[in-house]
């Protein structure tokens, strides 16, 4: 599996990634690497470092009717403000420049994705007032730490619920879990 990512500047001025393999095949990442990056982040927000947008083109391995025109290729851009500044905070973390680099950026954006569109995971987090930070319950950053992206790198919720129901232990009897 190549380790490096081919990284060009776009005339427009965005960056572009060229990966060997597509989003679901990056590797998972230690749960203590995707909380500093969350907190590097954090940080690049409140100092307004929001980045270049970043254009990743992702191969996926020529087969069938996909290996007569050469294979394909899945773009993804990270062209929101917000993701921007997320991106540059971990490229100057650990750099996008390699699959672990690049697995930690699109973990940690899956991540803030899922949370706020899975209502139920509101139980495993808390957002302090004020911008201050974020309690992130172990078992939510371990399951986004190995839970495999999906081709459009974000989380599969049913997966991210299973992998999830076998960490976290069952409510008490009589106690209801909703």
């Amino acid at each position: 599996m190549p380790e490096t990512i081919r990284v060009a500047r776009a005339p427009h001025g965005a960056l572009a990634y060229l990966v060997a393999l597509p989003p679901e095949r990056l590797p998972p990442v230690p749960p203590h690497e995707l909380l500093r990056a969350w907190d590097a982040a954090r940080e690049a927000a409140m100092a307004r470092l929001w980045g270049p947008p970043r254009m990743l083109l992702f191969r996926r391995p020529a087969g069938g009717a996909a290996q007569a025109e050469g294979g394909e290729t899945t773009e993804i851009a990270i062209a929101d403000r917000d993701a921007r500044c997320w991106a540059e905070a971990v490229d100057r973390l650990v750099g996008l420049d390699s699959l672990r680099g690049l697995a930690l950026c699109l973990r940690l954006l899956a991540l803030v994705e899922v949370m706020t569109r899975a209502d139920w995971l509101s139980g495993l987090f808390d957002v302090t007032p004020g911008g201050r930070g974020i309690e992130l319950h172990p078992s939510l950053l371990a399951a986004a730490a190995r839970q495999p992206l999906d081709s459009t790198a974000r989380f599969d919720e049913a997966g991210l619920a299973r992998l999830l129901s076998r960490t976290l232990p069952s409510p008490p009897a009589g106690v209801s879990a909703a």
